[in-house]
């Protein structure tokens, strides 16, 4: 009788759980995604997705088998995706096909691109933001605020600073700081400066100046893990969700 009690509440907690999927889960961001939500009680981790011609395909990442076929999806309530533009567009077409709402951390991505993931978050339930860091996404909020407070007289301008690896340039986070200065203001901003040097995880500093003063919002990231965590944040957020694209700013409440 105690027996067939436990096996019952075994199974309603696994029913309860999030079946988060994680893509690109040999890359370092996939790697800590995993790490984390092994931790995580709300999660069951139900496909650890990789490209078909990654080399470590065949061994296990924290003694969880990794598949190849995007298909493996299907039953999925969240896919966690950190990877390149190509590879989003495709996963985003299976998580549309299987109803798999999705959190999209990847940066890069063209204007066209970012307009597919609005048409499938009329489908699905998306997460799309260029960084997951809570930090960032309060300092997002600071910038707006900043914005609509500073006189005519301050000049703006973002400097952002990542490892040689990373591809886009500037980062998205700075495009994204350039946008809340411009659609909360009446200020321009007048240059972004993008430095690639060793294997800086990521800075930004947003710099409003006048003929008196400077003003120096600033966030600088130790670890890839607040990303990591953030991402895992919002897919919690979205597993009441069943269609719509939301930001970060929405899955803390920010706006």
């Amino acid at each position: 009788m105690l027996i067939h009690r436990y096996d019952n509440e075994i199974i309603q907690k696994d029913k309860d759980m999030i079946k988060l999927a994680v893509s690109g889960c040999y890359g370092r961001m996939g790697q800590r995604i995993t790490h984390f939500a092994l931790q995580d009680k709300e999660f069951k981790l139900s496909a650890l997705l990789e490209r078909p011609d990654h080399p470590q395909n065949s061994q296990l990442l924290e003694g969880l088998p990794v598949v190849t076929d995007a298909n493996k999806l299907a039953g999925s309530d969240v896919l966690i995706e950190f990877t390149t533009p190509e590879a989003t567009l495709k996963n985003l077409e299976i998580c549309r096909k299987h109803k798999v709402r999705m959190v999209i951390g990847t940066t890069g991505l063209d204007p066209q691109q970012i307009e597919q993931i609005h048409q499938a978050s009329e489908d699905v339930a998306i997460v799309f933001s260029s960084n997951m860091s809570v930090g960032v996404n309060i300092l997002f909020k600071l910038t707006e605020i900043l914005s609509k407070t500073a006189p005519a007289n301050y000049t703006v301008s973002i400097r952002e600073a990542h490892h040689i690896h990373k591809k886009d340039s500037p980062s998205g986070t700075a495009k994204t700081l350039a946008e809340f200065v411009e659609t909360n203001s009446t200020h321009k901003v007048k240059n972004i400066e993008a430095i690639r040097e060793g294997e800086i995880i990521g800075d930004h500093d947003v710099i409003f100046e006048s003929e008196e003063d400077v003003i120096v919002l600033r966030h600088h990231a130790k670890t890839r893990d607040i990303f990591a965590k953030g991402s895992l944040v919002a897919a919690k957020f979205l597993a009441t969700k069943n269609k719509g694209l939301f930001h970060m700013q929405d899955v803390l409440g920010l706006r």
